[in-house]
């Protein structure tokens, strides 16, 4: 059943209206409040097939005024300059056999890994631990590198990963409910930009068939997309 918050959410969205992304905002700061700081979600229903590898959605985006989230880093490395680089940079863990020994037996208390390339020959091996778990360290997402200090100080600052799940959606984190109006709208007209940049050559047709903005207790609003070059 649905709770008294959340039917006086639906009382202030029209359910079957598609909102400018300036209005969407702005009917999102009129639900009622929870009682911790709700993180806030762009949601898309893609016309791809994930299944064919031609039309696999995935890429990253920074967020003009960051996710909110504290991004805690684990980096993947035995040489020694490219480790104390991370450090440097604020990440969390850094190491080799001993991380990769960690997330073999289960550990996973990390919410990014980055790893050099050199270290992938042996990091590929967790593929099935943390690849579920979308953890993996991936060349197209900037988190396979040499330059370890930049891919720590992006993510620490705000870059987004979007990827497209069996379903065809994509979901992406777009700031926090206590995020200025215009934070939250700059944040999600990157991720909308970067998702529609990221359309396949070999889709026919429409290629974002929906994309709703919604807080972690809210009902989604319906984002009106005409403004944006997506189809």
């Amino acid at each position: 059943m649905p709770s008294k918050r959340f039917k006086k959410a639906l009382e202030v969205v029209d359910a079957k209206k598609n909102y400018s992304l300036k209005d969407a905002v702005v009917v999102l700061a009129k639900f009622p409040k929870a009682k911790f700081n709700e993180t806030i979600d762009l949601a898309f229903k893609l016309g791809v097939d994930p299944k064919q590898s031609d039309q696999m959605v995935r890429g990253t985006v920074p967020l003009p005024h960051g996710s909110g989230k504290t991004v805690r880093v684990l980096v993947f490395t035995r040489d020694g300059a490219a480790a104390d680089a991370a450090k440097g940079a604020g990440a969390e863990y850094v190491g080799f056999e001993d991380m990769i020994a960690k997330c073999q037996a289960g550990w996973s208390d990390f919410d990014v890994a980055i790893a050099t390339p050199e270290a992938m020959i042996e990091v590929r091996k967790l593929g099935k631990v943390l690849g579920p778990r979308g953890l993996m360290p991936n060349p197209k997402t900037g988190t396979v590198t040499d330059d370890t200090a930049k891919a720590v100080r992006e993510v620490k600052a705000g870059r987004v990963e979007y990827k497209v799940d069996k379903a065809g959606n994509v979901h992406v984190v777009v700031g926090k409910l206590s995020f200025k109006p215009e934070q939250i709208e700059e944040n999600a007209r990157a991720v909308i930009e970067a998702v529609a940049k990221a359309r396949p050559n070999s889709i026919k047709g429409t290629y974002i068939n929906s994309c709703t903005l919604s807080a972690t207790m809210s009902p989604p609003v319906r984002v009106d997309l005409r403004e944006f070059a997506t189809n």
